[in-house]
């Protein structure tokens, strides 16, 4: 067995190196089975989303596989969009007879902060095929404006 000469600045990045990971695991927007967990099952669940302007009106979609349009709770304010529900467990499995389980079951709530102001009582939303496709028309004050200018 060889000696190695200790490095407290080697302690201080594999340190540095656990941080990241925890906190990239903890803030990325994906569904997933935490390896800090225990439980077949519990894990964070984040539905991932995307969301995009088309010209009057801003679309947000959200993954949702697994659930029914029943167990899903939209809210809107002025500025944010909520999405709320909860996925569950199909049949019934002993925790001692799983080889591996990265699904996660239970309730989620996501917040998504909205880049303009939307009309509430417009909004119109569909489920198909796992994906909540949501249509959220912007305000008439927040829609772009074009201004011909005259040349002369």
């Amino acid at each position: 067995m060889s000696i190695v000469k200790w490095s407290p600045l080697k302690e201080l990045e594999d340190m540095r190196r656990d941080m990241d990971r925890l906190f990239d695991e903890f803030f990325s927007p994906v569904r997933r089975r935490s390896a800090w967990t225990a439980k077949p099952g519990q894990g964070v669940v984040v539905p991932n989303i995307e969301m995009f302007d088309r010209k009057n009106e801003i679309i947000v979609r959200a993954e949702l596989p697994g659930i029914t349009r029943e167990d899903i709770d939209l809210t809107i304010t002025k500025d944010s969009l909520t999405l709320k529900g909860e996925i569950k467990k199909g049949e019934e499995v002993k925790e001692e007879d799983y080889y591996a389980c990265e699904r996660s079951f239970g309730n989620f709530t996501r917040t998504i902060a909205l880049p303009v102001e939307v009309d509430s009582n417009n909004v119109k939303a569909s489920f198909k095929d796992g994906i909540l496709e949501i249509v959220l028309p912007k305000k008439e004050e927040a829609q772009p404006k074009e201004i011909k200018i005259e040349v002369k």
